[in-house]
């Protein structure tokens, strides 16, 4: 039996986006107790989660059993860990983003670059840097356009080959 593939879900999706301005609906890692935003790399089995947290380290993450029986976490979905304070390669999972939830904080731009699955962040800050290039060089492909064609003569085009070819495409 094939694992089902989890979906985002637009209406939520929208309700999310459609909010308040700035505010973020979506519960965020806890600073003040040193969590932070990680991708589940490889599930190890016995609990055990290899995690690609956002300050570019591997930790090996611990499912507890509360989670574990609540939601599963699959390979390449938005959690957070905290790190244990006295064995800095581990860490404990504390909760696990829905693919909507992820798709929502990605398009707030509130992922870092290495834990952003979507790449949203990326997207909407080159739109808005590029945005006055594009339109400067479209009016200038535009120009070039007018130009061409104004020295091109029209040229009645030759219909009946072209129907020629479409009759033997279809045979």
């Amino acid at each position: 039996m094939a694992r089902r593939e989890e979906k985002v879900d637009a209406e939520l999706l929208a309700r999310l986006e459609s909010g308040s301005g700035d505010k973020i609906r979506v519960p965020l890692p806890n600073r003040k107790v040193n969590e932070m935003f990680a991708i589940a790399d490889q599930i190890l089995g016995g609990r055990r989660v290899r995690a690609v947290c956002e300050d570019g380290d591997s930790r090996l993450a611990r499912i507890p059993g509360k989670m574990r029986r609540r939601q599963w976490v699959r390979e390449g979905d938005l959690i957070v860990v905290q790190p244990w304070d006295f064995q800095d390669e581990k860490a404990n999972v504390v909760m696990r983003y829905t693919k909507t939830q992820s798709l929502y904080l990605s398009r707030k731009g509130v992922l870092p670059d290495i834990v952003d699955l979507f790449g949203m962040s990326e997207e909407i800050s080159e739109v808005t840097e590029t945005n006055d290039e594009s339109e400067s060089i479209e009016n200038e492909d535009l120009v070039e356009e007018e130009q061409e064609s104004e020295i091109e003569e029209p040229s009645v085009r030759d219909t009946s080959s072209f129907d020629d070819d479409i009759d033997s495409f279809f045979g």
